[in-house]
């Protein structure tokens, strides 16, 4: 992307979709004159965060790709649903939140939890979506696990509201630059986001307890590109390395980092999903 590009502001709204509300934040993004159209751009969170956690990602993407992100039920600024939910019931309601936003297929980007959703989504919903990104992501089970130290972090909401925990745990938590520069981490997670109530964390939990998808990667529709960092202790790096012999047409790029890395080294990898999505 150009130094002198800019990226428009993002249009924030809240959309109904039946019974529930969704906070949705779109970056429109004009095709170049004499340039090939570009597909908007869906991007899926991980647990706990709040759409805002994304900007780093989408102020280094370059300017022509329209981005669609959103706040699932029960965080940051999405009001709880009526109860738990799965990742299917999810997917029907992202595929209706893109009808009502008038978007008929997408490009779908997800990171970590969202990468299930992701997945969930492209096998389920396949007409929808054109091309897949996942980051920092797994397949669900048989995956290799993080450390128990890690999991036991993961289980409670507490880094996503506490600043002086996320700071206290970031290194070992996140590994790659947080283990040097904690501060890097703390902002992309904390800085001008919204913390929603702690039972949408336990809903977000819920969605994937049990999931798996490896038995439906090998049949997926669409070219896939997988992200992972080379010291993620979330993820470990062996579980995009299952997923890249599991999807047919599927690339791996393997980046020097942590869970965080599309937040915190941004600008490296941004250009590397434009090159995946605009590709012939």
């Amino acid at each position: 992307m150009p130094a002198t590009a800019e990226v428009p502001p993002s249009q924030v709204q809240s959309v109904a979709i039946g019974g529930q509300r969704l906070r949705v934040a779109i970056t429109k993004g004009p095709n170049g004159p004499g340039q090939p159209p570009r597909y908007p751009l869906l991007l899926i969170n991980g647990i706990g965060a709040s759409l805002e956690a994304l900007e780093p990602f989408v102020t280094a993407l370059n300017p022509a790709v329209e981005v669609i992100r959103f706040d699932p039920p029960g965080v940051g600024g999405s009001p709880l649903p009526p109860g738990p939910y799965r990742l299917t019931g999810l997917c029907r309601l992202i595929a209706r939140m893109l009808t009502e936003l008038d978007y008929d297929r997408v490009d779908v980007l997800g990171i970590s939890w969202g990468g299930a959703v992701a997945q969930h989504f492209a096998a389920f919903q396949p007409a929808r979506c054109r091309r897949l990104v996942l980051v920092a992501t797994a397949a669900g089970p048989p995956m290799m696990l993080a450390r128990p130290a890690v999991l036991a972090r993961l289980i409670t909401p507490r880094r996503h509201l506490d600043r002086a925990y996320l700071e206290r745990v970031a290194g070992d938590l996140y590994g790659g630059s947080a283990r040097t520069d904690w501060a890097a981490a703390s902002t992309a997670l904390h800085e001008g986001r919204r913390a929603g109530p702690s039972r949408g964390y336990y809903y977000q939990l819920g969605a994937v307890a049990g999931w798996t998808g490896v038995p439906f990667l090998p049949w997926l529709r669409q070219p896939v590109l997988i992200l992972a960092g080379d010291d993620d202790p979330i993820i470990p790096l062996a579980n995009a390395r299952l997923m890249h012999r599991l999807i047919r047409d599927s690339r791996l790029h393997v980046y020097g980092g942590g869970h965080l890395g599309l937040l915190t080294e941004a600008a490296g990898l941004a250009p590397v999903v434009d090159g995946f999505l605009a590709a012939p």
